[in-house]
C-alpha cells in the first residue's frame, strides 16, 4: 500500500480550470496559513508576507496581468507570495526579540545571533538579496503545495504574470516588497482535462545519484 503522502503528490497537479462554486473551509485555510506560517527560512527572518487575495475586482485586475490566466478568478483562494526588497538592522532586532520572547531568553542572549545575522545581511545589495529572499517564498509555496495535496485541495502555482503591474496593483512598492509566485487554491473543474493525464517524470535512475 502507497504512503498516503505519495499518494496525495501523485493526485495533484497543477490546475488550469477551477470550479468557480466550490470554496475552502475556513478550517482547511487556517491549516493552509500555518503550512506557510511554519515553513524553514534562511535563519528563521520570514523575510516575506503571504497577501490573500479575496476581493473580487483586484482579482480580476490581477488576471490582466496574469496572461488571462481564469485561476486567478475562478479559484477559490489566490495567493500572492511577496519578498521584501531589503532586509533591516530594525528588522533583524524584531526578529532577536521574538526569539527572546518565544523562548523565554534575556534578549540580551540573542546578541551573537543577533550579530551575526546583521553582518551576513547588511553588506548586500539589493541586487544580491532579492534572489535569495525570492528563494524563501518558494519553500512556503512547496509547504503550501504539500499540505494541500493532503487536504485534497487543488493549487497551481503561477509565475506567468507581470511583476512590476502587481506591485502596483498591490501597493507593494512603497510597502518595501516586491511580487515573487503566485498560487492558486481551489478544487478542480470536471471539464479540467489534465486531471485524465498521465503525469511525466524522470525515472529514479536518471533523477538520483549516490556517492
Amino acid at each position: 500500500m502507497k504512503n498516503t503522502i505519495i499518494k496525495a503528490l501523485e493526485w495533484r497537479y497543477a490546475v488550469k480550470k477551477y470550479d468557480a462554486s466550490k470554496k475552502i473551509t475556513e478550517d482547511n485555510l487556517q491549516i493552509l496559513k500555518d503550512s506557510i506560517r511554519l515553513a524553514p527560512t534562511s535563519y528563521g527572518l520570514q523575510p516575506f508576507k503571504a497577501i490573500f487575495i479575496e476581493d473580487e475586482k483586484i482579482r480580476e485586475q490581477l488576471k490582466g496581468k496574469s496572461w488571462g490566466q481564469t485561476q486567478v478568478i475562478d479559484a477559490s483562494h489566490l495567493v500572492v507570495f511577496v519578498a521584501q526588497k531589503q532586509i533591516s538592522i530594525a528588522d533583524v532586532d524584531a526578529y532577536m526579540q521574538n526569539v527572546a520572547n518565544s523562548r523565554g531568553l534575556k534578549i540580551e542572549q540573542t546578541t551573537g545571533f543577533g550579530d551575526y545575522i546583521k553582518s551576513s545581511i547588511a553588506p548586500m545589495t539589493e541586487a544580491q538579496f532579492m534572489p535569495w529572499n525570492v528563494k524563501q517564498t518558494y519553500i512556503a509555496l512547496g509547504m503550501l503545495m504539500q499540505t494541500a495535496a493532503e487536504l485534497r485541495i487543488d493549487t497551481t502555482p503561477m509565475e506567468g504574470f507581470e511583476t512590476e503591474a502587481y506591485d502596483q496593483i498591490l501597493g507593494l512598492t512603497e510597502q518595501g516588497y516586491t511580487t515573487a509566485v503566485v498560487c492558486a487554491l481551489g478544487f478542480r473543474h470536471a471539464e479540467d482535462g489534465n486531471q485524465h493525464q498521465a503525469k511525466v517524470r524522470k525515472s529514479e535512475e536518471e533523477l538520483f545519484q549516490t556517492i
